[in-house]
């Protein structure tokens, strides 16, 4: 199986760009023959001129467009595996691979297809205006922040509605149950053209003993969405120490100066270190998440997770099995999970004793590369008729 995987990477890398490069990592392992057509976003000029050339290659990229056109015609893959394609791709390519009737496979990470931010949370709360109203709401709402992105990615969303382009896509992939039922309910998508895959994330083969964590830990961008105020208010109100760990780009300070430790970037290792120090990790998110690669991480590690109970977390973490939920934006009952967590050593270790296993079970290479060749031969048997 000749596989092309395309995709945009995000200048502040993120969980979408890991689960990505494991894939092709995978593939690539198992035998596969895959290349990539690729973007990124750090290439972008700063300032001005790179907003307005992100801005115009998200309405139509001409130059991706030659050059991907070119390399279908050279390569003649079975299929192409699409990801994240903002905003210097686009998915005006998914005409060209119908036109050169090539079978399309597409990696929905967030909610780019029903949201134009992608993340149905305007800054103040769960939002999902747009389907019902239209993507101006976003320029209404000013959803990004900024008058001029947010009429970017109100008139990428437009034209992607306007031309209908996930028509061509054979098969879906999502990350969970949520987000296939969410497609499915939301963009009108048959339920039979996508498939579930969670991430591939590998079990360490000698997990911690959480009890003998220090901290509480959040892992993660610092942004509104992530919850991270809703973080620092149950800690005032418990006193638990935290400690925080975001990708580069993400500044400390704000965090620093009210006493929490704080990394910024660091390899995997740094990152796997984070979770063995922690006796828990939260996801206090505001939005539904599609699946939160971090709590898998922690859970790889034998560290329970207590998260809000929205979105997919509820099916990436299992409520009084493999972690704790609490009500969304309820810094109150987060706090009262996390003094559970605090005061419980045989809870927290049979939680990250059962969060080591269900990772073993759902998350491995194995299971994860299983369904991704289903949902290929599902999209190539797809592509035929």
């Amino acid at each position: 199986m000749k596989i092309l995987h395309v995709f945009n990477r995000h200048r502040g890398g993120g969980g979408a760009d890991n689960a990505w490069d494991a894939t092709i990592a995978l593939s690539r392992r198992r035998g596969l023959q895959v290349s990539t057509f690729e973007r990124d976003s750090r290439d972008l000029p700063p300032g001005l001129a790179g907003k307005l050339s992100a801005f115009a290659n998200g309405l139509y990229a001409p130059g991706a467009m030659r050059d991907f056109a070119a390399r279908i015609a050279a390569d003649r893959p079975d299929i192409v595996h699409t990801h994240e394609l903002y905003p210097l791709l686009t998915p005006w390519l998914f005409e060209l691979c119908a036109e050169a009737g090539i079978a399309l496979v597409h990696s929905a990470y967030d909610f780019r297809i029903t949201c134009p931010i992608a993340t149905h949370h305007d800054g103040r709360g769960v939002c999902t205006r747009c389907l019902d109203k239209g993507a101006h709401q976003v320029v209404l709402r000013n959803c990004r922040g900024n008058r001029f992105e947010s009429v970017a990615f109100a008139a990428r969303h437009g034209i992607a509605r306007w031309r209908d382009f996930y028509r061509h896509v054979d098969q879906f992939i999502v990350l969970t149950e949520f987000s296939r039922g969410w497609l499915s309910t939301h963009a009108d998508i048959p339920a039979e053209r996508i498939s579930v895959n969670e991430c591939a994330i590998p079990a360490d083969p000698d997990p911690v003993d959480p009890a003998q964590g220090r901290y509480i830990g959040f892992a993660g961008r610092f942004v509104p969405e992530k919850g991270v105020s809703l973080l620092l208010a149950a800690a005032r109100m418990t006193g638990i120490p935290i400690r925080m760990a975001g990708p580069a780009g993400c500044d400390p300070a704000p965090f620093e100066a009210q006493g929490v430790s704080v990394t910024i970037g660091g390899d995997p290792a740094t990152l796997r270190d984070f979770y063995r120090g922690a006796r828990a990790l939260v996801v206090p998110s505001r939005w539904f998440e599609t699946f939160a690669i971090v709590a898998g991480e922690a859970m790889a590690q034998g560290v329970p997770v207590i998260a809000a109970r929205i979105g997919a977390l509820r099916d990436t973490v299992r409520e009084d099995a493999t972690g704790l939920h609490f009500a969304p934006d309820d810094a109150g009952d987060l706090a009262r999970q996390m003094r559970r967590l605090w005061e419980d050593d045989a809870l927290c270790r049979a939680l990250g004793a059962a969060a080591h296993c269900d990772v073993t079970a759902r998350f491995s290479e194995e299971a994860h590369f299983r369904r991704l060749i289903a949902a290929c031969d599902r999209a190539l048997a797809s592509a035929k008729r």
